[in-house]
């Protein structure tokens, strides 16, 4: 189930970013952010399937805030490959603790579905599909 969410997410983050949807600016840089940081929950869940939601959601926060927190190291290779398609969905280009704040936001959710569903996993109770 994680690895499909995750990975069903990587389009729509795409499609998010490079088709003209016409969003205002507020849902199109945090829209992308959040599908971004829910993507990394679900796939550290898929990779590490016996840790509980609220580990993921630490160890993904951390992936992330690393990540957003590379954005302020500058050195060429670094730089020329943050200008390509990939270095930009993938690394970003400029630091922003906005951006932090929004993924935070969106591995919160993340790991709340991801522990309601375990737990009426668990139990025997499985919603609506």
């Amino acid at each position: 189930m994680c690895t499909g969410i995750g990975l069903s997410l990587i389009p729509v983050g795409v499609a998010w970013r490079m088709v003209p949807l016409h969003l205002p600016s507020f849902w199109y840089k945090y829209g992308g952010s959040v599908l971004w940081a829910a993507m990394v929950y679900w796939l550290v869940a898929a990779i590490l399937p016996r840790i509980p939601a609220v580990g993921v959601g630490l160890m993904a926060g951390a992936l992330i805030a690393g990540i957003e927190f590379s954005r302020l190291y500058h050195a060429p290779v670094i730089d020329a490959f943050r200008l390509t398609l990939a270095g930009k969905l993938i690394l970003g280009r400029f630091f922003s603790l906005r951006n932090i704040v929004a993924h935070w936001l969106a591995i919160t959710v993340a790991a709340m579905a991801d522990g309601l569903w375990n737990a009426r996993h668990r139990q025997g109770v499985h919603p609506a599909v």
